[in-house]
């Protein structure tokens, strides 16, 4: 089978090259993200291979169909920036990696409140300017508070457990429970009222999209600790904005955010940032913002990697599709 492989990063090649060529499979790399002015790129291959920050679009889809694709092989576990119902209606097979390494997500999300409790962020840069005040550093204990899970999928879970070893009570909301999962389910107005820290583990839906917004943030604690390692579309970034304006939070860390697309995974250190709320996040002093690397361990590259060229084989040789996206 040959690969399309679009939106080329130096440690994709390090996994995937490797693999393909025992598995062999044949992908070629390309730098540029998949959108519709990208599609044709993908002539002559019979599947693309895509990340979260790719355009899978009706218009993508229907370009990928008239260049020979029939399979779209997502590296990732969520699937929002895919029309399922124009990939049906072509014909296309959705194959994505449900699971690749719950804790490397867990841990990041976990690190990020770390960091921005006590800010670390702040801590760093004034250190190496030779400022070893600890003026605007003040953290809070994590140890005896309470800790919200919204979504408790594999990674839900993983922060669970993480959360516990802190010393943490730990509260979850799922709209489906996991059976004889050891955590105190509650709903989600309770949640948001009880925590001092909110996690979102869970994937972006209709439903979910926008599910953190200014009534949800309202319900909050004063000086809750808010991060989100899931979707940038969960939380509503102007409702956010304003929550942190009005002094409601002690801490907001993201390794998503609405508007990453087209910003994470390249560098941008000479530009002037075009994207409003993305720049005002930055301009507050505890906010902490990384570029979605909750993936980004050796471990959950080499997963990410292996379930990939397994799906693509999978669907070569007419076998089961165990990650098929319907």
């Amino acid at each position: 089978m040959k690969i399309a492989f679009f939106g080329t990063k130096s440690y994709d090649r390090l996994w995937f090259e490797p693999l393909s060529t025992q598995k062999g499979q044949e992908i070629t790399f390309f730098r540029p993200r998949l959108t519709s002015e990208t599609a044709p790129l993908a002539r002559g291959h019979r599947a693309v291979c895509a990340f979260v920050n790719d355009e899978l679009g009706e218009d993508t889809l229907a370009i990928l169909k008239q260049e020979g694709v029939k399979l779209i092989l997502l590296r990732c576990a969520g699937y929002n920036n895919v029309d399922l119902k124009a990939a049906r209606g072509l014909e296309m097979t959705v194959l994505r990696v449900p699971g690749y390494s719950p804790e490397a997500v867990a841990e990041h999300a976990m690190a990020l409140a770390m960091a921005a409790n006590r800010r670390l962020h702040k801590a760093y840069n004034k250190v190496r300017d030779n400022d070893f005040s600890l003026t605007g550093l003040t953290g809070v204990n994590l140890y005896q508070k309470t800790a919200g899970i919204v979504g408790t999928g594999k990674i839900g879970q993983a922060m669970i457990r993480i959360c516990k070893g802190f010393g943490m009570d730990v509260i979850a909301y799922d709209p489906y429970p996991v059976p004889d999962l050891d955590v105190k389910y509650v709903s989600l107005q309770e949640l948001l009222h009880e925590s001092d820290l909110i996690s979102l583990h869970c994937p972006l839906f209709p439903e979910t999209h926008h599910i953190i917004d200014a009534e949800a943030i309202a319900q909050m604690k004063d000086g809750v600790i808010l991060v989100n390692t899931s979707r940038g579309g969960l939380i509503k970034t102007e409702d956010l904005i304003n929550g942190i304006k009005a002094g409601k939070f002690h801490a907001v860390a993201l390794d998503v955010y609405e508007e990453e697309s087209e910003l994470v995974y390249e560098d941008h250190s000479d530009n002037i940032l075009d994207h409003t709320t993305t720049a005002r996040l930055l301009s507050f002093p505890n906010v902490l913002l990384t570029s979605h690397q909750g993936f980004l361990t050796k471990e959950a590259l080499y997963t990410i990697a292996e379930v990939t060229l397994d799906n693509a084989a999978a669907y070569e040789n007419g076998q089961e599709l165990q990650n098929i996206v319907r």
